[in-house]
Formats: structure tokens, C-alpha cells, sequence
């Protein structure tokens, strides 16, 4: 088997190699594999099984895996720990906001992040667009969820039946003209956490008279790329289990 070849550049020496190269095999977990074999973990990281071999030694030596009875493997107690330290230190705000900056300097509009409270959407980050032209949303504005973009897409991702949902599940994202507010045109992806929960909804939104939906479609693939950044920084991995059904598939995790 071809290694894949490692991302430090070609002057960085053996430490930092083998260093990334331990981290791929703890990233080759998912939250629903309890232990992998030599040849799953050989497979999901691209690595011989020598290499592989060697490297879970090594981890196992400090506690990040355990090899099972019958050879298999599968994360141990300081693992474990890393990832309570993440949760317990882990600041949602601190993740959205620069996420959102960084779509709406690429959109020129303003990136808003939604959350469902009861049978409303709650604004609770929202990054202003530069042009002097937008409509406004406040952070802790209360909208409804049967209206507009946002709301429509955590509905259903939510399970909501029939259509739009439908639809919008099969998509992963939602266009909205004018629904809510006949001068507001936006497109909403969602947002998930661990084990797929769904969190929210991210958003680009402006003026209908400039938002057309031609130019929404192209924003689609920043919009559904932020929502993918997001998800893998609240689920904390790289390398998430397979969606449940009806969720949308975050395509490209790198």
C-alpha cells in the first residue's frame, strides 16, 4: 500500500512526521467505532501496517490506545481526556463568530447563525455585511421558524414532514425570495454537534434587489462550506461517523 504522503514540508524533520502521523491514527476513530483492527486503521489513514503497528505501540504506551484480546484496538484514558478537556473549555462563540466573518467578507453580505428556542429561531451571532445597504437582525432577535431560510432548514433537519422539507433534506441547504420579509432573500445550511445533533442553521442574507437567487447560488458552496467547518469544529473531529438519515451530508472533510 502507497502511504499517503505526510503535509509537513520536506525540511521538517522525522519528529514532526511521526508526531502527525500518530495523530491521523487517533483521528481514524469515530464516535460510533469502539475498536478497529490493524487493517481498518492501516486503511482509513493510508499508512503500512507496520507503520500503523508501530505507531499504536507508541500511543499505547501513554495511555491514548489499548490493543484488545483479539489484536484490535481502540482508545484509552488519556484520550479520553483530551476530549472532556475540550468539551468542558469549548466556547460555541469563539468558533461561529470568526467563521461567520470570514463568509461574509467572502460573500459581502451579512452571515448570521441561528438556534431553535421552542417554536422560534434565535439570532445568537451575527457578523454585519459592509455594504451600507442590508437589512438588520439583532443578536437575540426571536424569529419564527415556519418563515424564511434559517427556520425552514432546522425544521427540517428537525424531521419536520412533507414539503418544503422534503426538499430541503435532499438539497442540504434552502434558497429563500422574499418569504419572511418580501425585501430579504437569504440561503441557510445546517449546523450539527456530536452524534449529529442538529445545533442551528447558518445563513447569508441581504437585500432581495441585490440577492437574487442566481447570486445565491453562487454562494451556495461558501455557505455549505462554513456550515461544514462548523459542524466539524462543534463535533471536534476531522473525521465525523456516517449522518443519520435525513441529515445533510458535509462533503470534503480534509
Amino acid at each position: 500500500m502507497k502511504e499517503i504522503p505526510s503535509e509537513a514540508a520536506s525540511g521538517d524533520d522525522d519528529g514532526v512526521i511521526a508526531v502527525r502521523r500518530a495523530m491521523r491514527i487517533l483521528e481514524a476513530f469515530g464516535v460510533d467505532d469502539a475498536q478497529l483492527t490493524l487493517a481498518e486503521l492501516s486503511r482509513r489513514t493510508g499508512y503500512h501496517r507496520s507503520t500503523v503497528l508501530r505507531l499504536a505501540r507508541t500511543l499505547a504506551l501513554d495511555d491514548y490506545l489499548a490493543q484488545r484480546a483479539d489484536g484490535s484496538w481502540r482508545l484509552a484514558r488519556a484520550s479520553g481526556w483530551l476530549g472532556a478537556c475540550y468539551q468542558a473549555t469549548f466556547n460555541v462563540h469563539d468558533v461561529v463568530e470568526p467563521m461567520l466573518r470570514e463568509l461574509s467578507t467572502a460573500t459581502g453580505e451579512s452571515a448570521t447563525f441561528y438556534v431553535r428556542e421552542g417554536h422560534q429561531r434565535i439570532c445568537v451571532q451575527r457578523i454585519e455585511g459592509p455594504k451600507s445597504i442590508r437589512h438588520h437582525v439583532r443578536v437575540g432577535t426571536a424569529l419564527p421558524l415556519e418563515l424564511g431560510g434559517p427556520g425552514r432548514v432546522i425544521l427540517a433537519f428537525s424531521g419536520e414532514p412533507g414539503e418544503p422539507y422534503e426538499t430541503i433534506r435532499r438539497s442540504g441547504y434552502m434558497i429563500s425570495l422574499g418569504e419572511r420579509d418580501p425585501e430579504v432573500s437569504s440561503i441557510s445550511a445546517p449546523v450539527y454537534g456530536i452524534n449529529w445533533t442538529l445545533l442551528g442553521a447558518v445563513c447569508v442574507s441581504g437585500p432581495i434587489s441585490r440577492l437574487t437567487e442566481a447570486c445565491l447560488q453562487a454562494h451556495k458552496a461558501l455557505v455549505l462550506d462554513a456550515a461544514n467547518r462548523l459542524s466539524r469544529a462543534m463535533m471536534g473531529t476531522r473525521r465525523p461517523s456516517a449522518p443519520p438519515p435525513g441529515a445533510a451530508f458535509l462533503p470534503a472533510w480534509k
